[in-house]
């Protein structure tokens, strides 16, 4: 594993992820673990093919408005949640590992990192109410475990429409509480990466 320290959704960010998986995208991944993969995880694995074949990023991967949002509103939940905890955020860098990666939103001293989402009111107040990290980045934050070998992620739900104090929901998840989905996750990684490499084999270069 190599660590790159370069600023998200830089040029050079974007260049050392084509071609590779990335912690965002395990969920996509892990669905259905246990059985075939999904039209998702092969629409994912043809995009990370078809990047290892031209050298370029794929022209349908992920982009919205929800990603727009979250690179806006990022830095505020940031300041908030080093003002809160009274740390330092640093740069998450990419966590390179060759036909994979991941990227966290910023690391905290030597034992953590963070991922943070920029959220509706509605997914903030589920939230709140669940009293627990949302679900559906479940496979993201055990990747950045498994991604960076640190012992602790904290997500956090940011949303600026909710009063100042419940703005910030902060969970934190510890390396080992999650030991058993991490060897899940490599498992299952594994098949997605042969699922690439077969994919890669079926274009014409």
């Amino acid at each position: 594993m190599k660590w790159h320290d370069v600023p998200q959704n830089s040029e050079v960010w974007e260049a050392l992820r084509v071609g590779k998986a990335t912690a965002s995208n395990f969920g996509t991944i892990m669905a259905n673990d246990g059985n075939a993969f999904g039209d998702p995880a092969k629409k994912y694995a043809l995009q990370i093919a078809l990047e290892i074949a031209t050298g370029r990023k794929a022209e349908f991967s992920f982009k919205n408005d929800h990603t727009d949002r979250g690179h806006e509103q990022e830095p505020v939940a940031r300041m908030l949640y080093e003002e809160e905890h009274f740390v330092d955020v640093t740069n998450g860098g990419f966590f390179d590992h060759g036909t994979y990666g991941d990227s966290p939103d910023g690391l905290i001293g030597e034992d953590g990192v963070i991922e943070i989402k920029s959220v509706t009111a509605a997914v903030h107040f589920a939230t709140l109410k669940r009293g627990s990290f949302d679900p559906a980045y479940r496979w993201q934050l055990i990747g950045h475990l498994d991604c960076t070998s640190r012992q602790w992620v904290d997500f956090v739900s940011y949303c600026s429409e909710f009063p100042e104090a419940g703005q910030l929901i902060v969970h934190r998840l510890h390396r080992s509480d999650f030991a058993e989905e991490i060897e899940r996750l490599r498992a299952r990684r594994d098949k997605f990466l042969a699922l690439v490499n077969k994919t890669l084999d079926s274009i014409p270069r």
